[in-house]
This record gives structure tokens, C-alpha cells and sequence, in this order.
């Protein structure tokens, strides 16, 4: 056998490794540590595409081909073909007509003459009238007998699309069997409205007229739609011609239509439609300015076309509430770009679902929200990113080499005792059995003197709160995605490196709250009043007791003094400049701090005067110390300021 290779074409490269969903997430993680919303950097991401072997298309570039292909379309359409070429057609009739009437000297010619120069210069009207006349000539007859065909199969094109190929010859039978067709049709649509119509009965139609419906409509409602979307791109090319050219066309449609014995069929199929379909933009104008004149069949597909398009553009641009990518017309996609741009399409579609499928992403009551797993693979990403500014050295292992319960394995045992959590060293264990006992059978008995345990590295736990910032300032100054980036990078370092430490992050603004870290990436500052640290140190201080053995690490982030306070009744008080009340109530719980053991660490994202007397003196009494970091360092002053503290201790 012969085998030939070549370009895969039939879609998506079979051998293309499939797109990482994480790597997606790390992306959407881009926009969300800035500031936006799940669905925000889900859109973000659709729009831009998806990098990498496959390197797939996204919203954007899909949006431009159709707004290229519409541009495209409208500059190379004219819709009057089919005026026009009746209008020459009835010129040449009247023209063979005259050349066979000139050499005939009597008065029957020169009366004809003098009809055809009475008639009309309304088109519409003159074949109206030369409908009953007896043409002398057999050409010119014959041409008008064109005209006729001409409007007849253009007419039913605009209708049923190929209609036009199917009365290419004119046959009494063809038409006959098209009359029947339209009483069927109107007859099914007749059951449908009292609800008497069933599959079956379509089944029996298609089967019997299939051959007139090239899209190949599975349904009834499929094929009310093909039909009432060109019979409203035919209300638009009337309405998108000249009154004059409108009047003249509509006369030429009325006439076919009587002629075809088709006019009360298609008077009741449009009324049908139209009242099944009044959402389409049944009299609206298209704006066209092509050189290219078309028929009335390929200018009701061209303005069909367009409307598609604009449909897709539409929801290309998925900005409208609830949009989803199942919105998108894939037959649409396929139509209007091609195959490509459907496997597009696809890849960002699965891209989407898998979101959701593998548990990153999830719709809670209509609005898109991340899950704890994708909060973790930020909080990796956003460490990853501290890690790599940090300069190379031992970070994080702070160490105590005697024999611990949490931290690695050193390689030696020792007798187990009562209490221990280390795991067993089987080997060792069953070894020391063997040698107490050796038995013929190969059996060993275990005693408790036997066991051994594997000795691990001794690592102290800390308690650790991290504070930061949610007032409105941190937005304006363009802080606020610092600070939430570098808190995902405190819970991801702690949880992954630290497991025995227990972490608590607070967000405070005019009041202060715990936040937990599946809330972290969707956070939002508060558009309030008020830098309530004083509540923070108290909702922290609790931490620290419910953890007395552990090490206390307390880290505050933020760009202002404080200028609020918790009142006795649980209310919190802002008032600017700070008042006394505050500044004593606030540093009261750093003193509270100091008594504590805990060392306080401040982050200052603003060189104000104020602040900056503040932390000096929150410095002076506790012992602890202040960074002034840019925004671009702050997760890296923070986890190295963390890191260095735990090895301290």
C-alpha cells in the first residue's frame, strides 16, 4: 500500500500537547494580583488568546476578521441587481419590438409604437401593462418572457434560498410542485400554532422537500428560523433601497408572485414568521456602497450574511451580563471564518470548562469566584515571584539540629518512648527483634523495647499575623495590589513551607476583620474612611494567646497613621487629624505586643510625616522595625523580614 503525508487540515493538530489549565490560572493570577476580578481576568485571558505550541486565537483577533469581513461585505455589495437587469431587460424587449415594428408602414405598427411610447417609466408598471400585450416580435417576446423567469426565481431565492438553481428551467410542474410545497408549509406552521404538530409530520415534509431547504433544517423551529432571517433580510433590502427603487422592486415581487400563483401563500408564510420572529430587524437599513451590483437571491444572502455578522460580533465582544462562550454561534464562526477559527474558538471554550472542571474556578449565584485550590496556586505564584528577587542563600529552614517532631528526617533513630510522634523505623525496629529473638521459623516477635523511631529536625512554630491595609488610600495610591499579592505569598509560604505555624491575615479599614485565604485573591479594598489599626492589634493579640508556645511574628502593612478606633460599644470612631483617644488606644495594644514577646515589623507604602513619626515611635516602644518599601518590593521585604525573624528565634 501507498501512503501519502502532508498538512493536517480536518482541525485542531491531533499531536499538539493539550493547554495547561494552570497555566492559564497563572495568567488569569497576573490580572487578579493587580486588582481584578476572576471574571474580569477570565475575559482578559479569552480576549488575548492562549500562548504557547498551540497558539490559539482569541476573542479579540476573532472579533477583528468579523468586523474585517463585514467592512468587506457592505464595501462590495450593491443591492439593485436585480432592478437593474429587469430594467435591461425590458429596454432590449421594447428595443426588438420597435426594430421589428419600424418597416411595417401601417397603422397597427404605428399604434403599437405609440403604446410603447406611452409606457411608464416605473418598471414595475410597464411590465404590468405589456403583460396582456401581443409582441410582434418572437425576440422580443422571448426576452420578455425572461424578464419573467428572471423575476420569478429571484423572488422565490430571496424566500428559499437556491431556489433560484432549482427554476433555472422552467418547467409548469416545478412550479406546480413548489405551489405545494408552500401549502404544506403553511399548513404545518397552522398545526404548530393550535399545537397539533408533531416530529413526525416534519419528518414527512423534509422527506418530500428536501431538496428546497439546502440547510437541511432537523426541526420545525430550525426552519422557522432559516426562513424568518432571510425573509427579514428581504424587508431590509427594501428598506435599504431609494423610495423610488423600493416602490419599483416591490411592484416587480407583487407581479411574480401573482404570476407564480404564489402571492396568498406567501402572504400568509410572512405573517407567519413575522409573528414567530418579531425580534429580528425585519425594516431595518443596511448602509452598503458597493460597484457590484447582485441579484435580489445573493443580495438578501449578502444582508443575511451581515446580520450574522453583526449577531457575532455581538457576542464576540462578550460584554453584555451572563455572557458565556456558549452564546457564540459555532455554525456562525465556521460561516463567517472558517474551520480554524471554530478550533479557536473550541480551545477556549475547553479552556473555560476545565476552569472549572479540575475546581480552580466556580459560579456561585451568577458571579464567577476562584476556590480555595485556585487561591493556593496564586499564593505559589505570587511566592514564587518574592523568591526570585531575593538574593540565593539558605531562606526559610531556620534549623535546630537536635532531635525534633516536624522537621526532616536526619537519618538516625533512637528506643522509642512513651509520647513520641516521630515515625517508627520499621526496619530498625524489626532488626532489633530479630536479635533479641532469632526464631528457626523466620517469625519475629515484637516487644515494646524493640521499636526505634526515626529522629526528624527540630523547628519551632510561630504564630504569625500579617495586617494589612484595606483603606481606600491603598487604592489611590496604587498599593492595594502589592499588598494582596504579598499576602497570598505569606499563606502560600506558611502552607507549604511552615505547616506547623499557625498564620492569620486581617484586613482593617474603619474596622478590622480576619480574612480568610480563599477570599484573598478576590479581595477589594474598602471605600471607607478610616485606618482602624488599633482593632487589628486586638483581633491579633487573640491569635497570639490562643497560641502561647508558639513564636509571635506580627507584620503590619500600610500607607497611613491611624485615624480610627474601636469604641467601648463596639463601634469604631474615625476622626481626621487622628485624635488623642486613638493614638493612645492604638498604642496601648502595641505595648500589649511588647509584653507578649511579639516583635511588631511595620511596612510603610507612603512617606508621610505623620506615619512616619507614628511608626517611629510604635518602633521605640516595641523594639521592632520599620521598612519604607516600594510597592514593586514590598512581598519581598515582607517574606524576607518573615523568614529572617523564624530563624532569629
Amino acid at each position: 500500500m501507498a501512503y501519502r503525508y502532508g498538512e493536517f487540515h480536518e482541525g485542531p493538530d491531533p499531536l499538539a500537547p493539550p493547554y495547561d489549565v494552570r497555566g492559564a490560572l497563572d495568567e488569569m493570577g497576573d490580572a487578579i494580583l493587580s486588582g481584578s476580578t476572576p471574571l474580569d481576568a477570565l475575559r482578559d485571558l479569552l480576549r488575548r488568546g492562549l500562548p504557547g505550541a498551540a497558539d490559539r486565537r482569541g476573542l479579540e483577533d476573532l472579533l477583528r476578521q468579523v468586523r474585517r469581513r463585514r467592512r468587506e461585505l457592505r464595501d462590495n455589495t450593491r443591492l439593485d441587481g436585480t432592478l437593474e437587469r429587469a430594467r435591461a431587460l425590458l429596454d432590449k424587449a421594447i428595443g426588438q419590438e420597435r426594430a421589428e415594428l419600424f418597416p411595417d408602414p401601417s397603422d397597427d405598427a404605428r399604434f403599437r409604437e405609440a403604446s410603447l411610447d406611452a409606457l411608464p417609466s416605473d418598471t414595475a408598471r410597464a411590465v404590468q401593462e405589456l403583460g396582456e400585450y401581443d409582441w410582434r416580435s418572437a425576440a422580443a417576446r422571448q426576452t420578455f418572457e425572461e424578464l419573467r423567469d428572471l423575476l420569478r426565481r429571484e423572488v422565490l431565492d430571496s424566500q428559499f434560498r437556491g431556489m433560484r438553481d432549482a427554476l433555472a428551467n422552467p418547467d409548469p410542474a416545478a412550479m406546480e410542485r413548489v405551489r405545494q410545497m408552500m401549502s404544506d408549509l403553511n399548513d404545518m406552521l397552522d398545526r404548530d400554532s393550535r399545537g397539533e404538530h408533531t416530529q413526525d409530520d416534519f419528518d414527512q415534509f423534509m422527506q418530500k422537500y428536501r431538496d428546497m431547504f439546502p440547510e437541511n433544517p432537523r426541526n420545525l423551529e430550525e426552519l422557522v428560523d432559516i426562513l424568518a432571517r432571510r425573509a427579514a433580510a428581504t424587508q431590509r433590502l427594501l428598506a435599504s433601497l431609494t423610495p423610488g427603487q423600493r416602490e419599483e422592486l416591490s411592484g416587480l415581487i407583487d407581479q411574480a408572485l401573482q404570476q407564480a400563483g404564489l402571492a396568498e401563500q406567501m402572504r400568509r408564510l410572512g405573517n407567519a414568521l413575522y409573528s414567530r420572529r418579531p425580534d429580528l430587524a425585519w425594516n431595518t437599513p443596511e448602509r452598503v456602497s458597493g460597484d457590484e451590483p447582485l441579484g435580489m437571491g445573493d443580495a438578501v444572502t449578502a444582508l443575511q450574511d451581515l446580520a450574522d455578522l453583526s449577531d457575532l460580533e455581538t457576542a464576540l465582544r462578550q460584554d453584555y451580563p451572563g455572557a458565556r462562550l456558549d452564546d457564540i454561534d459555532e455554525d456562525a464562526i465556521r460561516r463567517a471564518l472558517g474551520r480554524s477559527a471554530v478550533d479557536d474558538l473550541d480551545a477556549l471554550r475547553q479552556v473555560e470548562r476545565e476552569l472549572e472542571a479540575q475546581g480552580y474556578l466556580r459560579r456561585h449565584r451568577g458571579k464567577l469566584e476562584l476556590t480555595p485550590k485556585a487561591v493556593r496556586r496564586l499564593g505559589e505564584t505570587a511566592l514564587r515571584r518574592v523568591f526570585s528577587s531575593l538574593e540565593s542563600g539558605r531562606r526559610g529552614d531556620h534549623d535546630q539540629h537536635d532531635a525534633g517532631k516536624a522537621g526532616e528526617l536526619t537519618g538516625s533513630s533512637r528506643p522509642w518512648r512513651f509520647g513520641d510522634e516521630q515515625p517508627i523505623d520499621v526496619v530498625r525496629t524489626i532488626v532489633n527483634g530479630v536479635r533479641r529473638a532469632p526464631s528457626p521459623s523466620g517469625r519475629v516477635a515484637l516487644t515494646v523495647d524493640d521499636f526505634e523511631v526515626a529522629e526528624t529536625e527540630r523547628r519551632t512554630a510561630a504564630a504569625v499575623c500579617l495586617l494589612v491595609d484595606l483603606s481606600y488610600s491603598m487604592a489611590l495610591r496604587g498599593t492595594w495590589a502589592a499588598a494582596k499579592q504579598t499576602a497570598l505569598a505569606l499563606q502560600a509560604l506558611v502552607a507549604s513551607k511552615f505547616p506547623q505555624d499557625a498564620v492569620q491575615i486581617i484586613g482593617f479599614s474603619n474596622y478590622a476583620r480576619v480574612l480568610q485565604p480563599d477570599e484573598l485573591a478576590g479581595l477589594e479594598w474598602d471605600m471607607v474612611q478610616g485606618t482602624n489599626l488599633h482593632h487589628a492589634l486586638l483581633i491579633a493579640g487573640r491569635h497570639l494567646d490562643r497560641h502561647p508556645d508558639f513564636e509571635p511574628v506580627v507584620l503590619v502593612v500600610t500607607d497611613g497613621e491611624p485615624t480610627a478606633h474601636l469604641t467601648r460599644s463596639g463601634v469604631p470612631r474615625f476622626e481626621w487629624p487622628p485624635s488623642a483617644e486613638t493614638l493612645e488606644l492604638t498604642l496601648a495594644e502595641v505595648d500589649k505586643m511588647t509584653r507578649r514577646r511579639a516583635t511588631l515589623n511595620v511596612f510603610m507604602l507612603a512617606a508621610d510625616e505623620r506615619l512616619k513619626d507614628f511608626v517611629n515611635e510604635v518602633a521605640r516602644r516595641n523594639g521592632g522595625r520599620v521598612f519604607s518599601a516600594s510597592a514593586d518590593r514590598l512581598g519581598e521585604y515582607v517574606v524576607s523580614d518573615f523568614l529572617r525573624a523564624r530563624r532569629s528565634r
